[in-house]
């Protein structure tokens, strides 16, 4: 299937590695042009590297705390490409810990990059697409039910989907999509830190495959195609929803 993406040029924030860079592999293989940022210089540099097409992707060093961020990457994309078609918003893991126990200014951090970030970013891209375009903000499961020592995350990741939702209402009648990507157990560094932090490593990851229905922890390159298959115009018809990429660990209907 054709996903029509030939020539756009999509936005992609936290995207030197894990599912943000899947993504960007993916578009670029489908023949999208990118804009690639995340904080570290060397690893941006090093995805950019890896894409292995300068023609069809450049990397910015940026921090969605930052609020000039937004029109920095929107300009860029305009700039190096002559247009943009959207955005995958994908901001790393807030600090592990109960919502109890994790100080205050984890949380004001995490808001003003986790949240903040995102939101600011998200409007910013709306505002400069027209019909046709699409953003995906990169969540996590827990905006469908908690997850264990992530306190942070069990309470910003709902609140975006709700802002995805509402954008997406608002910005619909102009022909932009908005949608959340819900991710489960993927084997992205964050998730080997995680696992790590468990102190037995092996026994953790055979308790989270046994709650997976598929039975495994999935690949990035798997959510990749799903988040490309969404922002393209294959899915034109896709909006205000969340759309989990767990291999079935979510019980809900």
């Amino acid at each position: 299937m054709d996903l029509g993406l030939a020539d756009r040029v999509y936005v992609l924030t936290g995207a030197s590695g894990g599912l943000g860079f899947a993504t960007a592999e993916q578009l670029v293989a489908d023949g999208a042009r990118v804009v690639i940022a995340a904080r570290a210089p060397e690893r941006v540099a090093a995805a950019i590297e890896a894409l292995g097409d300068p023609q069809r992707a450049i990397g910015l060093t940026a921090d969605l705390a930052d609020p000039g961020t937004p029109d920095r990457l929107v300009a860029a994309a305009r700039e190096h490409f002559g247009r943009l078609d959207g955005a995958l918003i994908s901001v790393g893991g807030p600090p592990p810990g109960t919502a109890a126990t994790v100080t205050d200014e984890q949380w004001r951090e995490s808001f003003e990059t986790v949240f903040l970030g995102s939101v600011r970013l998200a409007r910013t891209v709306a505002g400069a697409l027209t019909d046709g375009g699409a953003i995906g903000l990169v969540l996590s499961t827990s905006v469908r039910g908690p997850l264990p020592g992530l306190g942070i995350s069990n309470g910003l990741r709902p609140g975006l989907a709700g802002v995805a939702k509402d954008m997406a209402d608002e910005f619909g009648p102009r022909g932009v999509r908005v949608v959340s990507l819900l991710p489960g157990r993927i084997m992205t560094d964050r998730n080997r830190e995680l696992l790590a932090g468990s102190g037995d490593p092996e026994r953790a990851r055979a308790q989270a495959e046994a709650a997976i229905p598929l039975g495994r922890i999935g690949d990035p390159a798997e959510f990749g195609r799903v988040a490309a298959f969404l922002l393209s115009p294959a899915a034109g018809y896709v909006t205000g929803v969340t759309v989990p990429v767990d291999g079935g660990a979510l019980r809900g209907l």
